[in-house]
């Protein structure tokens, strides 16, 4: 079966959500995760540290190099995902479309390549 990439993007100029708003983010996107697992549907999920937390490795040279901070500079960066397995890209956008409900953001659709 297909595997998607279901990738939340945050866009840095939104205000971040206080302790209290969280919260029912926070129980609403676990009731998502629970519902995958459930169908069967569920590879993998997380979510990820702030863009301040990146730390990146160029290694296309002679000599490797490691750097603090993110890559680009970026409208939006990615702020967690899900990886799931779908009958086709439809299947895929319901569960899209729940979990960017669950979440409170914009979700980005992307199929794995194929072998």
């Amino acid at each position: 079966m297909p595997q998607y990439l279901l990738s939340v993007a945050i866009d840095p100029t939104d205000a971040a959500p206080s302790p209290e708003d969280i919260q029912p983010i926070y129980e609403a996107v676990d009731a998502f995760n629970d519902k995958v697992r459930e169908s069967g549907k569920w590879v993998f999920a997380g979510g990820l540290e702030g863009i301040e937390a990146a730390t990146i490795v160029d290694a296309t040279g002679s000599e490797p190099i490691v750097t603090d901070g993110p890559f680009a500079e970026a409208k939006e960066y990615l702020g967690g995902f899900w990886i799931i397995e779908a009958a086709d890209l439809d299947e895929a956008l319901v569960w899209a479309k729940e979990g960017s409900a669950a979440c409170r953001g914009r979700v980005e659709v992307r199929p794995f390549q194929s072998a």
